[in-house]
């Protein structure tokens, strides 16, 4: 039995969740997300309380049973609370700039990278050098986070780029400092 699958999810007050024809939609105050299961699965709800149960005991079935309530979970805590991923933005002359639906991006190219911001997404720069992206949907949170330090990603010399804000960079030394017995 998945450890993780037998556990069940628990509701807060303000979410509710319905089932119909392999589909689930968890619906709370910050949005409303769904997700369509396979058939081998059943999920109950009782109360505040899902449950995911497998049907038979196929190896692709007990793979997918701690998937599928993890993503259940990752829904009910989206819809309640929402996810956050923090961008940190280290350079001279590296910003970002939000114009309307867009976030400008200056970042040592010779032109401003423009990126359109998903509907879901609420983006908020601080200083031009934080960016802070939320959202209910975990995974467009996830996303849209990394596409946008896939843009510059930061180097290993001086650190510069787009980077998590938890991120560590290992830098490396440069050739000067690796030159032992220089002509």
């Amino acid at each position: 039995m998945s450890r993780i699958g037998k556990q069940p999810v628990v509701m807060p007050d303000k979410v509710k969740a319905s089932v119909k024809d392999h589909s689930i939609t968890v619906t709370g105050p910050l949005g409303t997300l769904s997700l369509k299961f396979h058939d081998q699965f059943k999920i109950d709800i009782a109360g505040n309380v899902i449950t995911v149960t497998r049907l038979n005991e196929e190896r692709q079935t007990r793979s997918e049973h701690g998937l599928y309530r993890a993503l259940i979970q990752n829904m009910v805590t989206g819809v309640s609370h929402g996810y956050t991923k923090v961008l940190d933005i280290v350079g001279v002359g590296y910003k970002a700039d939000l114009k309307g639906k867009n976030l400008d991006l200056a970042l040592g190219f010779s032109h401003p990278v423009v990126y359109p911001i998903p509907d879901g997404i609420k983006v908020v720069v601080d200083k031009g050098a934080r960016v802070t992206i939320t959202g209910f949907d975990k995974q467009l949170v996830g996303e849209v986070a990394a596409s946008i330090r896939k843009i510059r990603p930061p180097e290993p010399y001086k650190g510069k780029g787009v980077r998590y804000s938890d991120e560590i960079i290992k830098k490396k030394v440069g050739k000067a400092a690796t030159a032992v017995g220089g002509k």
